[in-house]
């Protein structure tokens, strides 16, 4: 296959790789500095170097003030979605600074300064928003904890960040039910050994709640006050490698991982990518169905599109149920939106409800130019579903927390790359992907094996873990000397195609042969009544592993879960061959996952294998979890 004659990536991928300063230091000139870097890249600092050192920013001028002073002031900044509420809201680039300027107000008369941290722990709202881009202006450090996680997590985040003030709501609004987020914040400020000295709480109609006096404030009253007194405040300069954020990794237990983001890399990198990656212009508006509890939602619903002057949609809502399976395509056509990025189970839950699409006929989606998948592994059944049903291009990418934007992806902004299903396609400016073996050793093209970046990492990846220098060597670059680890398993084929086939610890070892759970979902995905499937290596006293599969069928369907068992079984057997050992498939009502849509599969293999095991923190649904252990009684 030979990359696409009239994109613009090889050339720009081989420039970044043979001059990555002369690359990144063109990327920044799309920033508004204060002053310029000293050094583009400065290999003498931080854990493997720093990018943009001596600079000094303001990552808040760089996502409102400049746009206000350069004719966006009456564009529209976000829209906020609302299904849960039935509300539309919609705030423009000078409504949304005069929000953070108040707001911003509000933070330093509770002494809120350079470097000092601040929680948000919301729900999806637009005052989520305001108050990450009001931390940004003062040069104070967000850490957004996702709404409603539980009191525990929140404390240990509580005494990580040791934070001078936490802002919070009322609750949240999930389908059928309030989640009553004060007595959650309530117990995580008694469990922390650190005291916050103060809370900024959020009164939602739907749910309020009491606040203690002496510690918590009212949101509204606050903001009306400082209206009312036309406070405001300016933007802090601050260096580019100073943090914006810290964001603790979902599912840690003990002390939390705390990825910190710079500024200048983050603002280069992230602006870059909005569109070289996504093809997006300044003006059009862009959708991540994500949450601002994880990173996708903190680099494209708030930051990515804020940067590169477009209109963001925050949804609250979900992909089914709110009210029915044509929930995205609503938002879509309402709002005139040309991307969207989401992540694949969306579109399994979508495809579940609505196999044949009916609903995606019903709107007007003429605006409607790219759909983007990212969060876990874009099985291709899944993609090719809706690029069937869609009839555009359907582009799968993949990055982590870690590094804060996508590793390999299909630059559409460049001109887009062929296609391959169940490959996020090549890698982006800046990361060197090698496939190495146990002795950090590259693999040959087409061999299995732990995927690792080059060091330096890129701008916009993480510079440490937040006050722990020495466990962000021991978690991602002990293992593998000169790279970082990614703890995901594939390979790289003949054209530079990165497949990413699961975590390291998703490869299982049957009977010596290393198998990827993820080739074999993908078989399972294929059979025509299967929405939905997770497979996972359980303990075996002959093999030591052999694989499990757990499958989600699709509405309707009309053979037994017995039957489709048996064919899909057979199906793995027909294209893996007998090596796989694969002899087990149970139907279960839906797989457990987390609330970002990805399957707890560590939590069903410790259930299979009959080990001890805790509900995660994240999990949408505790109940799923003993529909699992139901499910196995008397098939292992």
């Amino acid at each position: 296959m030979n990359i696409h004659e009239k994109s613009r990536y090889p050339e720009l991928y081989a420039r970044s790789m043979r001059d990555p300063e002369g690359f990144w230091a063109d990327a920044a000139r799309e920033i508004d500095w204060i002053e310029p870097a000293k050094k583009v890249f400065d290999a003498s600092q931080g854990l493997y170097g720093r990018w943009f050192a001596g600079a000094v920013v303001n990552t808040c001028y760089n996502a409102l003030d400049r746009h206000v002073a350069n004719g966006r002031a009456e564009q529209l900044a976000l829209i906020h979605d609302s299904p849960l509420t039935d509300s539309v809201s919609t705030f423009t680039y000078a409504q949304m600074l005069h929000e953070v300027k108040t707001f911003a107000a509000i933070l330093q008369d509770f002494g809120v300064a350079k470097g000092d941290r601040v929680i948000i722990y919301m729900p999806l709202v637009p005052e989520a928003m305001v108050a990450m881009l009001a931390c940004a202006r003062i040069g104070a450090v967000h850490s957004v904890v996702f709404g409603g996680f539980a009191a525990k997590e929140l404390a240990t985040r509580i005494d990580d960040a040791k934070p001078k003030l936490l802002l919070s709501a009322s609750c949240g609004i999930e389908p059928g039910r309030i989640v009553a987020y004060k007595p959650l914040l309530d117990d995580a400020i008694k469990l922390a050994a650190h005291k916050v000295p103060a809370c900024i709480v959020l009164q939602r109609p739907q749910q309020t709640c009491d606040l203690i006096a002496g510690r918590d404030h009212d949101w509204s009253e606050l903001r009306a006050k400082a209206i009312a007194a036309k406070k405001s405040a300016d933007c802090v300069p601050v260096l580019a490698t100073d943090p914006l954020y810290i964001l603790y990794t979902s599912g840690t237990t003990g002390i939390p991982k705390g990825v910190v983001r710079d500024n200048g890399g983050h603002l280069v990198a992230i602006n870059w990518s909005m569109s070289n990656l996504y093809g997006m212009k300044p003006g059009e508006v862009w959708w991540c169905g994500s949450d601002i509890g994880w990173v996708v939602g903190h680099s494209y619903i708030i930051y990515g599109p804020l940067f590169h002057g477009n209109t963001s949609i925050m949804y609250e809502g979900k992909p089914v149920g709110t009210p029915d399976a044509g929930a995205f395509w609503r938002v879509i056509s309402q709002h005139k939106v040309a991307a969207l990025f989401t992540a694949p189970t969306a579109f399994r839950a979508i495809k579940k409800e609505d196999p044949n699409g009916e609903f995606i006929r019903k709107y007007d989606l003429s605006n409607f130019r790219t759909l983007f998948l990212a969060g876990e592994r874009g099985d291709p059944p899944t993609i090719e579903w809706a690029e069937q049903q869609l009839k555009v291009p359907v582009i799968d990418h993949w990055w982590q927390t870690e590094t804060g934007w996508c590793i390999a992806g299909n630059p559409v902004g460049l001109g887009q790359l062929p296609v391959k299903h169940g490959s996020p396609t090549v890698a982006m400016p800046g990361y060197k992907i090698e496939v190495v073996d146990e002795a950090s050793k590259p693999l040959p093209a087409g061999t299995m094996g732990s995927i690792v970046i080059k060091l330096p990492l890129p701008p916009g990846c993480l510079p440490t873990l937040w006050e722990q220098d020495e466990r962000c060597k021991e978690a991602y670059f002990n293992e593998f000397p000169g790279y970082y680890k990614t703890a995901d398993a594939g390979y790289i084929d003949e054209d530079g195609y990165v497949f990413v086939m699961g975590r390291t610890d998703d490869i299982i070892n049957v009977a010596g042969h290393r198998l990827s759970t993820g080739g074999m979902e993908e078989i399972l995905a294929s059979h025509p009544d299967v929405a939905e499937c997770a497979v996972l290596g359980i303990k075996d006293a002959l093999k030591g592993e052999v694989p499990c599969g757990f499958l989600v069928l699709k509405a309707g369907v009309t053979k037994s879960p017995a039957e489709i068992e048996k064919e899909v079984v057979a199906l793995v057997r027909e294209k893996l061959g007998p090596v796989a050992a694969f002899k087990l498939a149970i139907t279960v009502a839906r797989l457990p996952k987390t609330r970002s849509g990805k399957i707890l599969r560590g939590t069903i293999k410790k259930i299979a294998d009959g080990d001890p095991w805790t509900t995660p923190a994240t999990i949408e649904d505790p109940k799923a979890l003993d529909e699992i252990g139901a499910a196995l009684k008397g098939r292992t």
